[in-house]
């Protein structure tokens, strides 16, 4: 099973297209910049799309429309 799960993250974001386009370029982001917003060991994936995920339904992503 997914951590977070979609039904948690959909309440940050307004779709799940959104959403994909917001992990991508934060995910981007943690690749070409090595900046997370948590301590490495606070997040539960090893992957940067997972703590993507993870960053968004925590709320320390801010998503502008």
């Amino acid at each position: 099973m997914l951590y977070p799960s979609i039904d948690k993250l959909l309440n940050n974001v307004n779709s799940k297209y959104q959403l994909v386009n917001v992990v991508a370029i934060r995910s981007k982001q943690m690749c070409e910049n090595n900046h997370y917003q948590m301590k490495e060991e606070d997040y539960k994936n090893k992957k940067e799309i997972g703590r993507a995920l993870e960053e968004i339904e925590k709320g320390l992503v801010k998503i502008i429309d």
